[in-house]
């Protein structure tokens, strides 16, 4: 049975808002749907969130589910990264499409810093996410998947994640399966664990799923059941 991701990582919304604009954003949908904030192209930050990230349960977040990094202003990323520093007992990952406007380093041992590529034409967000962002951990998000992104240079990442489009376009845009695996094995190639999300089964088969979680993950899910017991 394959696992889904939500289970395993929770988003944590401390920004709300993107200035990016992609035609596919289920994040701006929710916004407006919810009304969440008035003006979903002007980000905005709640600090008040921030004291969820005090709960001694150990959890995975995902802190920019309706953001993009790029958006976040330096002083919202400063007064978050001091946040996690604070709470070792947690993973945190943020995602950009914009790698090319962020520049800073960080030593923080559980902050994983990665970028969502959808397609070939988007493979220079990798190596400028390690050349702008001076970080520990490194992963890629290779969803929606509307191409075929080839030979991928994933020399120093950590993790990727391999998901089509969901919603009411995933009828019209379908991941080819050959893509998934192909990011898959050069995964594997060099040791770094993938993921395929549950919204890959219809295409590719319950049997031909790949989950892995890198090995910070898997223990902050091992504490999360020994906190049940």
């Amino acid at each position: 049975m394959s696992v889904c991701i939500k289970d395993n990582i929770q988003n944590m919304n401390l920004v709300i808002g993107c200035t990016i604009g992609c035609s596919y954003c289920y994040a701006r949908n929710n916004v407006k749907r919810y009304h969440m904030i008035n003006d979903f192209s002007k980000p905005e930050f709640f600090p008040n969130k921030l004291r969820l990230m005090e709960r001694n349960r150990p959890q995975n977040f995902l802190l920019t589910g309706m953001s993009d990094l790029a958006g976040w202003q330096p002083e919202w990323r400063e007064q978050v990264f001091a946040k996690i520093r604070e709470n070792p007992q947690h993973q945190f990952l943020f995602l950009s499409k914009r790698p090319d406007l962020l520049d800073f380093e960080t030593d923080l041992e559980n902050a994983w810093f990665g970028v969502t590529v959808t397609r070939k034409s988007e493979l220079w967000r990798i190596d400028t996410l390690k050349a702008n962002v001076r970080a520990k951990h490194y992963h890629v998000t290779f969803e929606p998947l509307f191409d075929d992104p080839g030979e991928v240079n994933l020399s120093g990442i950590d993790w990727i994640v391999v998901g089509t489009m969901t919603g009411a376009k995933s009828k019209k845009v379908r991941t080819d399966p050959a893509w998934a695996y192909s990011l898959v094995e050069q995964a594997h190639a060099l040791g770094i664990p993938a993921f395929m999300k549950e919204d890959l089964v219809p295409l590719v088969g319950e049997a031909n799923m790949v989950q892995e979680f890198p090995e910070a993950f898997k223990q902050v899910l091992e504490a999360q059941q020994k906190w049940h017991k």
